[in-house]
């Protein structure tokens, strides 16, 4: 993923904080850390969690699998 790698290259720190998003959404896909909220229009289906002010984490989970659309930036 690309967005991983400019995570690794810029703020290793960041990373750290997508990777514990990551492990809460494995644990509970639409509850926890990152204020977690289902997304509308185009990108209904699909979920965000809060990175920091700046950046949302974007993703669904279908039948137990974590599907993440990006890592970076606002939708």
């Amino acid at each position: 993923m690309a967005d991983r790698a400019f995570w690794i290259k810029t703020d290793p720190g960041r990373l750290e904080r997508i990777e514990r998003l990551v492990r809460a959404i494995q644990a509970s896909p639409f509850a926890g850390i990152g204020k977690p909220e289902p997304l509308r229009g185009d990108l209904t289906g699909w979920w965000s969690r809060r990175i920091d002010r700046e950046h949302r984490l974007v993703y669904r989970v279908e039948r137990g699998v974590l599907f993440i659309l990006q890592a970076r930036r606002h939708y």
